[in-house]
């Protein structure tokens, strides 16, 4: 098959996308926008001259046995990504712009994405030298959407088939038009190579090594241990754009820990060099051993500006009473974040009011007009309570810190009481029937139990019984994934570009579907027309407006209880290591990282003297 194409010289990359509308041929993705690094030749986040060489090692808690992270089998190895190159690489500072990988070109039509062409390096190459054809293309995707995870084959439904053109140049045809996400999902992937699968079985976990065509090669792996990755000295891509200053490590390292606690005291013996923080109390609190003090060990806050994932208390709306819209609204209040913030969290949280905090995304104050033109048709379909919400300037019910929460506890007994719920002589809340409220709140091992007792401690005040169940992590992803809970603790990334994958979170279709996202199982026509709405977007302007449409149909519907999260990163690090003087805005490019050699003599000298008796 011939494909016509029409070429765009590089004095030519910077018209608008949407100024042309034939098929278009580009060194890049930008649906939205138009890329501001693409007559550059290494991107600004990068030093090109920082040197090569020392190693970066980092925690996992937990443990591995699988190095195929595609097929949804057991526990992954972390860091696959270092294996596999990617047709196309993201951008760190720009939302939704992606620059050439394995492909050095693609193909579109950017007012009708019912289809992309990528056109191949033909100096990609496996580690073992051989050639990335489109035929690895093709396969990497039909066995990512016929035995892979059942989330990651949703995310790909959209996908209609990969058709092989040539050596090189391979076409994915999408079912719908105008979906914008796809190009961006199908070049984020990892490509796998055809003729290493020959014989194997997929869908089988193994920590076998695993032929890709990334930036370094498995060196190391002890089963539920350890796994070090090599730098790759022939890696094909090292000179590209993307590539520039980035991979300086000769080898990047993982250790895997049973608990937090047992990691942090290995990152302070120096048993690994960096380590991210995730708790507020170590993070205020316990960096005053003698590396800190001696400038061996340095903390770093890394500002992002990324949605923040959304932790939040997730309810089962596929049981009772969680069906009921009355009762959600009356245990959101019962959730008591200042007081939390205040005593236990050192006052490093903000309690999060958005599904898309700290990003343009968020909805805030009251909706647009251009918001209300879209919401009209529906806001009939809503139920009472989600419509007044979606209209109004939304905030959760702040508490006056004190731990009592007397004033929203209040509220919550009224709501209740209003819509058909009494209480019996010892004070237990009874559902319309008369039956006394209890149910379970699914955990696995973690310290959550802490962050949780205070809001059952709460409920027990509204006269309701809610039991903590901890369950070992594999029970408590069965039964995830078989929605075999009351409620829940999750936390949510989000995306600057969201788009298909929000059907899965929050679409009707994958409320009963076993091994999905919708934890919550939301089934509402108005949010699965949002969310078509939303895929659809012919640009970036709709994309936020549907996008804040959607977050206050979310809020409004009492789905979930967000409860807090920072728009930073903490990282610890064992001070040796240097970073570009600008960092990206979107990620914090441990890639672009590297080693200072003399800074790392003093540390291993230090650790030496340290181990000695």
């Amino acid at each position: 098959m011939k494909v016509r194409t029409t070429f765009l010289l590089f004095s030519l990359v910077a018209i608008p996308l949407k100024a042309w509308s034939a098929l278009q041929t580009m060194p890049f993705i930008a649906p939205y926008s138009t890329p501001k690094y693409s007559q550059l030749d290494h991107l600004p986040y990068a030093n090109v001259q920082a040197p090569k060489g020392g190693e970066l090692t980092r925690a996992v808690i937990g443990s591995f046995d699988n190095l195929n992270s595609m097929n949804g089998r057991g526990t992954a190895v972390e860091g696959t990504n270092y294996l596999f190159d990617s047709l196309m690489s993201s951008s760190l500072d720009e939302p939704a712009v992606m620059y050439p990988l394995l492909a050095e070109k693609v193909s579109y039509d950017p007012k009708n994405f019912n289809a992309i062409i990528f056109h191949l390096n033909p100096k990609a190459r496996f580690s073992d030298g051989s050639p990335v054809t489109a035929a690895d293309v093709k396969f990497s995707f039909d066995i990512f959407q016929s035995k892979s995870n059942f989330g990651l084959q949703m995310y790909l439904s959209d996908l209609a088939k990969t058709e092989v053109l040539s050596k090189y140049s391979v076409k994915m045809h999408f079912k719908t038009r105008n979906n914008v996400e796809m190009p961006l999902i199908v070049a984020r992937m990892p490509i796998y190579s055809k003729k290493d699968w020959q014989g194997k079985d997929f869908s089988q976990t193994s920590i076998k090594p695993i032929l890709g065509s990334g930036p370094y090669l498995l060196e190391k792996i002890n089963a539920g241990q350890r796994v070090v990755y090599k730098r790759n000295p022939k890696y094909w891509a090292r000179d590209l754009k993307v590539n520039q200053g980035r991979y300086n490590f000769n080898r990047v390292g993982y250790v895997y820990y049973r608990s937090k606690d047992i990691a942090f005291t290995a990152f302070k013996a120096g048993l690994y060099t960096l380590h991210e923080e995730e708790s507020a109390r170590q993070w205020v609190t316990a960096y005053n051993f003698p590396a800190v003090k001696q400038g061996l060990v340095k903390k770093y806050r890394f500002k992002h500006f990324n949605p923040i994932p959304t932790q939040s208390f997730v309810f089962n709306t596929r049981r009772q009473p969680f069906q009921d819209i009355y009762f959600r609204q009356a245990l959101t209040y019962a959730y008591d974040f200042e007081w939390q913030n205040k005593a236990m969290f050192y006052g490093q949280y903000q309690r999060l009011q958005s599904y898309f905090s700290n990003s343009e995304l968020e909805a805030k104050g009251l909706p647009s007009a251009a918001e209300i033109k879209i919401l009209k048709p529906y806001l009939a379909k809503l139920h009472p309570v989600q419509r007044d919400g979606v209209l109004k300037n939304w905030r959760y019910s702040a508490s006056d810190g004190s731990g009592y929460n007397r004033n929203n506890l209040l509220i919550a007994r009224q709501i209740l009481l209003k819509n058909g719920y009494t209480y019996n002589a010892k004070g237990r809340l009874l559902d319309r029937k008369n039956k006394p409220i209890q149910f379970e709140f699914l955990i696995q091992p973690s310290d959550a139990v802490r962050e949780i007792t205070p809001f059952v401690r709460h409920l027990k005040r509204l006269g309701i019984q809610l039991n903590i169940r901890q369950v070992d992590t594999p029970q408590y992803y069965e039964r995830m994934r078989t929605q075999d809970f009351d409620m829940t603790l999750q936390t949510m990334p989000q995306s600057l570009t969201p788009g298909k994958e929000q059907v899965q979170l929050w679409g009707s279709a994958s409320a009963h579907q076993v091994g999905n996202y919708n934890y919550s199982g939301i089934q509402n026509p108005v949010i699965d027309q949002m969310i078509q709405q939303l895929i659809q977007a012919p640009d970036r302007k709709q994309v936020v407006v549907q996008t804040r449409i959607l977050d206050r149909l979310l809020r409004a519907g009492y789905y979930q209880i967000p409860t807090y999260g920072k728009a930073d990163q903490w990282y610890a690090y064992w001070n040796m290591y240097q970073k570009p003087a600008r960092s990206p805005q979107l990620h914090v490019g441990l890639d672009y990282w590297w080693s200072d050699a003399k800074q790392a003599k003093k540390v291993s000298q230090y650790l030496g003297q340290a181990a000695k008796p």
